[in-house]
């Protein structure tokens, strides 16, 4: 019944003449449903009613263009809703051809318009095939290839469409990087403009725009949210910077700049403080005519999940392909399977090509660069080992060549899949000199960031840089580089090699860079070993004193580089917190101190002027006062007590203070004066302690205006210390700095100013005039006791340790 009314149907078409162009394009789609109902007689019948339709609108207006978008269009709908077969889709292309070849002015258009519609067709039908797969893997991949046939062709409404059925796909699976690329994409199709959107810009109900400016926006930040989901901070960044570009010369909203701009902070310091699991990247072929056609004969590249090995990912791969077998070599496959009805799957682990942007042109951190180390790479590398010539039973490495092999992919990874399609593969033959350079230079860059990781971050565990330092200067473990030295350092190998004289003496350089960044490595291992691992260590810098004599012998002496130097004197990001006494709820805030070689020597280039330096014994310490004290027997009695109400913070001060690499003269004695400093920040009010009867009065005289005066250089011989507020501790307080000093307040028997006195960073002379020092009265008698403690409230006793509340 179905078919004679089709017949029917066709008849009516044909005895419309003239008016055929009236009913194109609304026309096309009934006639496409009529012509995919599964029965043959009735589609070989229907399918010439498209050729006539193309003739009708060519005639009219010199193109089917019309024709053509319709089509398309209404092809996607019909096939995604269940229509349309493999059968419809050789007819289709059969008849069509036919017909246009056979005239004048369709047949070059006519033919290249066919092969469009019968490749739409081959994906929809393979995207219709795994819709309701459970794999939603597969499912992406087909998205991922109807949406770009659709950007192909430049049909943006069903581009748009199919991007936010991959991003649905992507927010299921919890892949929020690649949801974050996905609408990206969406994005980059608008303009910061006041035009108005069209409706197939606006698919979705949660954007409320009116001009493509504003839909941008609201793509913008919910972009930015899903790259801050997937750890993608430098990705985010990107895109705040143009946002905040826009609220400020453009919209001028600065309620919206403030939020953007807090974000931006927020993910640098991630960047730095967060650390990122490296992900694993895989290469998968798949070979053997049983895969779909999308998977057949071709390779990709894998980014894996969060610490997910190499097995894991294989057993996830074989659940997709129970049938599968799993090849057991590297190498590529032969026609017979490829050609085979078998499926056979290749994995095989990848290292992603480093491709640093041009930005980093100097020694940047390794927490910065370790995101593009895994991040933004195109370039895969997998290399094996192979033997040229007789095998060296004595040395292995005199004959061990390395076949590398690249792969590139089509985008970037991560992208809007977490796999791509290799592109292009070639392979690369690195000699076994070139293999050993290459090694070195591996060894010497992981010693130097574990090295920078401890700087950074003292709180790091050991045992990495234990096992790391002891695999390479202990040749029991390692064998260490001389066997380098056997294969290639000898006179035959560079008499017959004349060719490779540049790299023998570049393989004896990083040899020699090695020592330095071991060097530093021991020196920080010997701070942070215990006691149990004591011995270990002392073997270690054993072995290491031999290494080091034959080293510097032989390749001569290097010295670190001025980025690791100045890292050592730098403040770590760890020393920056307030500690709490254990009697009280009062934060003691770290003590910063300017670390001054001379007189006129600037702070230390590099540092930003406050370094903490260790705790100086107690014996070194002079204690001020203005009174002799009787007997000794007080004396004890208060050092006991204010040991028992330091000793806890003392305790954490030192053992933080462990890290910092700054040298005391503890021969120097350091007398502290009892003149309190100009530079000492006002007290308030409501700490000014009032003692009124028979008891002395006691208070701190209020300071002038503060004016920005530098402070003066102040010599090393005479140190003076005092107790910051946690609100200076990253930078100087702009105190009034005039030669001399404010007059002494009165002081109570029970006061002692004796514990420690400030000294300001040092300013350098390039960047300030120097001010003249001001006079500090004589040092007061060291060897007589302090008074007694008071015996009165617990309140004054806490002004007596010196500590401003």
């Amino acid at each position: 019944m179905r078919r004679q009314i089709g017949f029917e149907i066709r008849d009516m078409w044909y005895n419309l003449g003239q008016h055929k162009i009236k009913f194109i394009p609304e026309m096309v789609g009934p006639m496409l449903e009529m012509t995919l109902i599964p029965e043959t007689e009735l589609r070989k019948a229907t399918i010439p009613i498209f050729f006539d339709m193309m003739q009708c609108e060519f005639h009219s207006t010199r193109s089917f263009q019309m024709f053509e978008n319709e089509i398309i269009t209404k092809l996607d709908h019909e096939v995604e809703g269940g229509r349309g077969d493999e059968q419809y889709k050789v007819l289709f292309d059969k008849i069509l051809l036919e017909h246009c070849r056979k005239h004048k002015y369709l047949a070059k258009n006519g033919e290249t318009f066919v092969k469009l519609v019968v490749r739409l067709m081959e994906r929809l039908l393979d995207y219709r095939t795994i819709m309701h797969d459970e794999n939603k893997e597969n499912r992406m991949s087909c998205t991922v290839n109807v949406l770009n046939f659709y950007k192909e062709i430049e049909r943006e409404e069903m581009y748009i469409r199919y991007l936010y059925k991959l991003c649905d796909l992507h927010k299921e699976c919890d892949n929020y990087t690649e949801a974050a690329y996905t609408l990206l994409l969406h994005a980059k199709l608008l303009k910061w403009s006041e035009e108005p959107c069209a409706a197939h810009l606006t698919q979705r109900d949660g954007y409320q725009a009116a001009t493509q400016g504003q839909l941008k926006d609201q793509l913008y930040q919910e972009i930015i949210h899903y790259f801050d989901r997937g750890k993608m901070w430098e990705e985010a960044i990107v895109l705040g910077k143009e946002l905040a570009e826009q609220y400020e010369n453009e919209m001028f909203d600065y309620e919206q700049l403030s939020e953007v701009l807090k974000k931006q902070a927020q993910f640098y310091e991630n960047i730095v403080k967060v650390i990122r699991p490296k992900p694993d990247y895989f290469a998968v072929g798949y070979y053997g005519q049983g895969f779909p056609t999308f998977l057949r004969s071709k390779v990709f590249i894998y980014r894996g999940k969060e610490y997910e090995r190499r097995e894991d990912f294989e057993a996830r791969l074989f659940i997709q392909f129970p049938n599968a077998e799993k090849m057991k070599t590297t190498s590529p496959p032969g026609e017979d399977i490829k050609n085979s009805h078998g499926q056979y799957i290749q994995c095989f682990t990848v290292k992603p090509k480093l491709d640093l942007p041009s930005k980093f042109h100097k020694p940047v951190s390794e927490q910065i660069l370790s995101f593009y180390r895994v991040n933004e790479v195109q370039r895969f590398e997998y290399s094996r080992p192979i033997r040229k010539g007789e095998k060296n039973p004595d040395n292995e490495f005199a004959n061990m060549w390395i076949e590398r092999t690249i792969y590139v992919t089509a985008y970037k990874l991560p992208g809007i899949l977490r796999w791509f399609e290799v592109k292009s593969v070639f392979m690369i033959e690195i000699s076994p000199l070139e293999n050993a350079i290459e090694t070195m230079q591996l060894a010497n860059d992981k010693i130097n960031n574990m090295v920078q990781q401890h700087l950074n971050d003292p709180n790091l565990p050991i045992n990495p840089l234990s096992m790391l330092l002891n695999g390479i200067v202990d040749p029991a473990v390692m064998g260490g580089f001389t066997n380098y030295e056997k294969a290639f350092f000898n006179e035959k190998y560079i008499y017959e090699h004349p060719e490779d004289h540049e790299k023998i003496e570049k393989l004896k350089d990083l040899i020699a860079w090695q020592i330095p960044f071991l060097t530093e490595g021991i020196r920080i291992h010997g701070n942070k070993v215990t006691e149990a691992l004591r011995p270990f260590h002392e073997r270690m810098e054993a072995c290491f004193k031999q290494l080091k004599e034959k080293v510097e012998k032989q390749y001569g002496i290097r010295s670190l580089p001025s980025s690791v130097d100045d890292r050592q004197g730098s403040r770590p990001r760890s020393m920056v917190r307030s500690f709490t006494m254990p009697s009280s709820s009062r934060p003691l805030s770290v003590a910063s101190i300017s670390s001054i070689s001379s007189d006129s020597a600037p702070s230390r280039p590099g540092s930003d002027g406050f370094v903490l330096e260790p705790l100086l014994p107690k014996k070194m310490h002079s204690r001020s006062q203005d009174k002799l004290d009787k007997d000794d027997s007080d004396k004890d009695k208060k050092e006991k007590k204010k040991e028992k109400r330091n000793s806890k913070h003392q305790e954490i001060f030192e053992k933080e203070l462990k890290s910092t690499d700054i040298s005391l003269q503890q021969s120097e004695a350091v007398i502290l004066s009892e003149t309190i400093s100009p530079l000492r920040p006002q007290r308030p009010k409501s700490q000014v302690i009032n003692v009124m009867g028979s008891e002395k009065r006691l208070s701190v005289s209020p300071l002038p205006p503060p004016q920005n005066i530098p402070p003066p250089i102040t010599p090393r011989t005479k140190l003076s210390f005092s107790l910051q507020p946690n609100s200076e501790l990253n930078g100087m307080n702009n105190l009034e700095m005039m030669g001399i000093p404010p007059p002494l307040p009165l002081k109570g028997g029970m006061a002692d100013y004796g514990n420690v006195m400030e000294s300001h960073e040092s300013i350098s002379p390039a960047t300030s005039p120097p001010v003249p020092q001001r006079q500090l009265p004589p040092p007061l008698p060291s060897k007589t006791p302090p008074p007694p403690p008071p015996k009165t409230t617990r309140k004054q006793a806490s002004v007596d340790s010196g500590i401003v509340q």
